[in-house]
């Protein structure tokens, strides 16, 4: 699985680029604001519809210009030719998906076709942050792996809001009885993918971890956003009426977690930034190397500002386990001498300045 064209226009300071990739490792160096990262930011919005570092789309679209567009190449496990893949936005939000010529296509089929990794320097959300970012990571990987997970979770969204809806004005749990019965189904299956996809990735991650910080000793516990003994159905109905003083349902897959600690103490309280860095790194590429496990589709990686909080030997382990996965990998850094463990034959060296992309 990797991208082997990218084709950029009036995407952040990008004016146009037309780049020719490596399915090894693409080098981006700039200094700060040249667009490096605007390069990484565009082929995530090839494969999520979206930025990473704003939702508004106005920010994204080039300064005076209409629209945006992101065009790319993608030679998959799937076919020997590359398929074309493309995505344009208005700034009104109108967007056009196109998947092998063939227009009106969903973000979502999009996303399958690329599986993309993010590790920017903002990515500690994922151990510090709120629970979103967790849920986020995990059902980012049920997705690939349960062809019914993405249907199932967004009908328990839907149902989930019109339950809240009727919460607010509902007399008794007759009204709300007959929604429960899909909504309790949809919550044990979707908490059932999420665990077992867990258990599995959680040995990976151990396995890194135990390579990446060897010294800690690094727990992930799944907490399902329910008491562990109690049928979701059973649970519903026994917190009717404190459901709807709060006006929401406060129970349930839409609240569950991964509980990442160190020897039982929160991460944040003991790792480096240099280390929780690490272990966002351990715990995206566990992810990665399930994915191909299960389905023989290589994750790319989108790293941004490579060398921020790593030192020397830090990095040298982040190259190594990198070339292992033989994956493609997108790496932005402010200077060649920051990625020197990473170059070899097959990669590809591009120089950014003021949204101009030039082969190095």
């Amino acid at each position: 699985m990797a991208l082997t064209r990218l084709i950029v226009k009036d995407f952040r300071n990008i004016a146009d680029c037309d780049l020719e990739l490596s399915p090894s490792f693409n080098f981006l160096i700039g200094a700060n604001g040249s667009g490096k990262t605007s390069v990484l930011e565009a082929v995530h919005y090839l494969g999520h519809g979206r930025s990473f570092r704003s939702h508004l789309t106005g920010r994204v679209i080039r300064h005076e210009q209409s629209e945006l567009f992101v065009h790319g190449r993608v030679q998959g496990e799937w076919t020997q030719l590359p398929q074309p893949v493309g995505i344009n936005k208005k700034r009104d939000g109108t967007t056009e998906v196109k998947i092998a010529g063939e227009g009106n296509q969903k973000l979502a089929q999009l996303a399958q076709i690329l599986p993309l990794q993010l590790i920017t320097p903002e990515g500690f959300d994922l151990l510090i942050g709120g629970p979103k970012f967790r849920r986020a990571f995990i059902d980012w990987g049920v997705f690939y792996v349960e062809p019914k997970f993405f249907q199932a979770w967004s009908r328990l969204k839907r149902l989930t809001k019109q339950r809240n809806a009727l919460l607010k004005t509902a007399t008794s749990y007759r009204e709300l009885s007959y929604w429960d019965q899909e909504l309790a189904q949809l919550a044990e299956q979707i908490d059932l993918w999420r665990s077992d996809y867990l258990a599995a990735v959680k040995q990976k991650a151990n396995e890194i971890c135990l390579g990446f910080l060897p010294e800690f000793d690094i727990q992930l516990g799944y907490y399902r956003g329910w008491e562990k003994e109690t049928p979701y159905g059973e649970l519903l109905r026994r917190n009717f009426e404190r459901d709807c003083q709060l006006g929401y349902t406060a129970s349930g897959p839409h609240k569950a977690d991964l509980r990442i600690k160190v020897a039982g103490t929160p991460v944040e309280d003991v790792l480096s930034r240099g280390q929780l860095k690490l272990m966002v790194c351990a715990l995206r590429l566990a992810q990665g190397l399930h994915l191909t496990e299960v389905t023989g589709k290589q994750c790319i990686y989108l790293i941004d500002d490579f060398a921020s909080e790593l030192d020397s030997h830090r990095r040298a382990l982040l190259a190594q386990r990198l070339k292992e996965t033989h994956a493609q990998v997108f790496i932005s850094a402010i200077s060649a001498d920051q990625i020197t463990d990473m170059q070899d034959e097959k990669g590809k060296m591009f120089l950014v300045e003021h949204g101009k992309i030039t082969a190095g």
